[in-house]
């Protein structure tokens, strides 16, 4: 099964967007993995996913409340169809919210787990304050007079182009780094005792 995926950020205008082919048989952590590349994002926040109204992600032992379910165990297969929408949220303090919507669900087995094949824009900067810190963060590198823009672009430490977007850059990486699987530990060798 091959599903094709419309992946929007919210609240960010001119929109930013990715169109994206992934494998039925990936797991909410593997779409994560493969979201964090296509959208340029660095995992360095935590995250999850909202389908149906229930919260998905990785549980942890500092969970204040209920407890999400844990994405790891859910495949995409065993809830997505043709036009299901849900939401992958992306560090909870800036707030990034991303629509994500099944535009096409295919019997036809995947050429590769993940494939980005149309996407628009450069993703926000890591840390920059959500929508509206991202908004005035473009104000601010637009115009040379203003007070912080210097400051700005040695935060940034490059140049930034919110219109560039390559999607060849892309799917270099996503066919090196994603997505990862767990990968199954050796084991270990037999304990020899030491020779006399």
């Amino acid at each position: 099964m091959v599903y094709q995926l419309k992946v929007s950020l919210k609240g960010v205008r001119p929109p930013v967007w990715r169109r994206i082919q992934v494998a039925g048989d990936l797991t909410l952590t593997q779409l994560h993995q493969v979201l964090q590349i296509v959208m340029g994002w660095t995992d360095t926040h935590l995250h999850q996913f909202i389908i149906g109204g229930e919260r998905y992600a990785i549980p942890s032992p500092e969970d204040w409340g209920e407890r999400p379910s844990d994405e790891r165990k859910v495949r995409l297969v065993d809830f997505a169809k043709a036009q299901t929408r849900f939401r992958y949220e992306y560090d909870f303090g800036d707030g990034w919210e991303h629509d994500l919507v099944v535009e096409e669900a295919t019997e036809t087995a995947p050429l590769a787990p993940a494939l980005c094949i149309e996407g628009r824009r450069s993703c926000p900067p890591e840390d920059c304050g959500g929508p509206f810190g991202y908004a005035e963060f473009l104000q601010i590198i637009a115009n040379p007079k203003h007070d912080e823009h210097a400051e700005r672009l040695e935060w940034i430490g490059r140049k930034f182009d919110p219109e560039d977007f390559n999607l060849a850059l892309v799917n270099q990486v996503l066919a090196k780094r994603g997505p990862r699987t767990a990968r199954k530990r050796r084991p270990s060798p037999p304990f020899l005792p030491e020779p006399n």
